[in-house]
């Protein structure tokens, strides 16, 4: 049981995410976009492949993003379900973990990690600010009551009206 569930309501329950289908589904819809960004490198470089270019020259591409796609899916819902909680620390997990794959493509140990720490940091941003939006008016109220101070109002007596 994580720490962080003893501070969650009791109705409030965690439901196991399935990493592998979650993984596989993302990883296909990444490919699809990265088979996008191939046709669009293809199409806008000087090259004598034609549209074989797509896969022979910047095919490279549809599988990095469907090998980021698929770590960070799998990824973040391993590491929900180990800590049974739905949080930005899941996705600051799954962001490192594509971030990590971008960096190798290069070739370059601490670009890796750099970005890992980047990619990493944006998604956890990104979960957090939804959370945060997410919430019902009656959560967003009472955060905003916390945040916010209240100021005390003081008024001014006002003289008593004289009987003369």
């Amino acid at each position: 049981m994580a720490s962080g569930a003893a501070s969650k309501p009791a109705g409030d329950v965690y439901e196991p995410k399935a990493a592998f289908a979650s993984a596989t589904s993302t990883g296909l819809q990444a490919a699809a976009v990265g088979a996008f960004v191939s046709a669009i490198q293809n199409a806008l470089g000087s090259h004598s492949a034609g549209a074989a270019g797509f896969l022979t020259r910047t095919g490279g591409t549809i599988g990095t993003f469907a090998a980021m796609g698929a770590a960070f899916a799998f990824t973040e819902a391993a590491v929900a379900n180990q800590r049974e909680a739905d949080d930005a620390l899941n996705g600051l997990a799954g962001g490192c973990a594509a971030g990590f794959l971008a960096g190798i493509r290069t070739r370059s140990l601490p670009i890796a990690v750099g970005s890992c720490a980047v990619v990493g940091a944006a998604i956890a941003t990104f979960d957090y600010a939804g959370q945060i939006a997410g919430a019902t008016e009656e959560q967003k109220e009472e955060k905003r009551k916390n945040f916010f101070k209240t100021q005390p109002i003081f008024h001014k007596p006002s003289p008593a009206p004289s009987t003369e």
